[in-house]
């Protein structure tokens, strides 16, 4: 059937059905046809070559997926670990930002309790210096005890010496010159006038009065011890006898005879005229002063017995304050008093203008 094909001729308008066939129709001993064969080795090996290439391409790149895609396993592992790391480590600075935020808060309620408590010593320092200087006031005002109020004054200079506070320099300043001056006044002691009047006012009641007064007892003689029986009696009885009679010089005239009631009267004026006397020293009256001194001096003088030891004392009490003078004005501490409290007034008003 191949010889019968390859002898049969291609009839008119009937196409080659195969390769064999045209080969055969171009009679491959040819040199076209050899040429033709050689092409077609060369495209067949070509094919063959590339598609190896193309196998090994593959294979490389299946086998570079496969590692890309084991290195992305690990990278995303990596990154996974890396996001945890991350994740921890912000939620430490998170912890740690809000501790030091609670650091910083706790230091700066602290700061503030310290700017409380230094005010609040402050306005403590300041309330105890104001009490100091008004007591010392006090007693300059109605004692007119210097010493007192040079004490209190020298009291709150070291109370502020020891806060030891820059704005206190100013009010150490005005207490500097409180005590200089009283430093250089008068030291007028009314509190001890006043209460050597108070021991005379107490001590009226007890004085005796001049009309009960009694001579003066001689002194007896004593017996000898060699004189007998009789001679002692004898001299007893004739020193009884003796006292039922004296006789006696006065150098003063005779006292007035009160009745009990013109006695207690008298004794309550003696009293008035020596209050009258310690109201004229507080008020610092000289002339109502010795006034009233000097008529209670006249009446105990004419109505007591003045040789009583009692009054005697009381006589030379009275002579004393006759003597002192209570005309003396004591410094006043105003200026120190004013500066403490402008000094607390100026304090709070910056208190209020301060940002809360």
């Amino acid at each position: 059937m191949t010889d019968m094909d390859d002898t049969t001729a291609p009839q008119h308008g009937v196409r080659p059905r195969g390769l064999g066939a045209r080969l055969r129709a171009a009679n491959l001993a040819t040199p076209l046809g050899m040429l033709v064969l050689v092409a077609l080795c060369f495209f067949a090996w070509q094919w063959w070559d590339t598609r190896q290439k193309i196998d090994t391409l593959s294979q490389e790149l299946a086998k570079r997926l496969r590692d890309s895609d084991a290195g992305s396993q690990e990278s995303r592992l990596v990154a996974k670990q890396a996001q945890e790391a991350v994740r921890e480590a912000e939620a430490k600075l998170n912890l740690m930002e809000a501790r030091l935020q609670e650091s910083q808060n706790q230091q700066v309620a602290l700061e503030a309790l310290y700017q409380e408590l230094s005010r609040g010593r402050d306005d403590w320092v300041l309330a105890e210096i104001e009490q100091i200087l008004a007591i010392a006031s006090q007693q300059l005002q109605l004692a007119g005890n210097v010493s007192v109020a040079l004490v209190a004054l020298q009291s709150a200079d070291s109370r502020l010496a020891r806060s030891d506070r820059p704005q206190f320099i100013s009010l150490r300043k005005v207490l500097a010159r409180d005590i200089d001056r009283l430093k250089s006044a008068p030291n007028l002691d009314l509190t001890g006038l006043s209460l050597k009047i108070e021991q005379l006012i107490g001590a009226v009641d007890g004085w005796p009065l001049a009309f009960e007064g009694r001579p003066h007892d001689e002194k007896r003689t004593a017996a000898a011890a060699g004189d007998g029986f009789w001679s002692t009696l004898g001299s007893q009885i004739w020193a009884e006898i003796r006292q039922l009679v004296r006789v006696q010089n006065s150098d003063r005239p005779e006292a007035v005879l009160l009745a009990p009631d013109q006695a207690f009267f008298l004794r309550e004026n003696v009293k008035l005229r020596l209050l009258n006397a310690r109201l004229a020293l507080l008020q610092r009256d000289q002339s109502g002063y010795r006034q009233d001194i000097r008529a209670a001096t006249d009446w105990i003088g004419r109505h007591f017995d003045t040789r009583a030891k009692p009054v005697a004392n009381a006589m030379s009490t009275l002579k004393q304050l006759a003597a002192a003078g209570v005309s003396v004005e004591p410094p006043t501490l105003a200026e120190s008093l004013a500066a403490v409290r402008n000094f607390k007034t100026s304090r709070e008003i910056s208190r209020d203008k301060a940002p809360r």
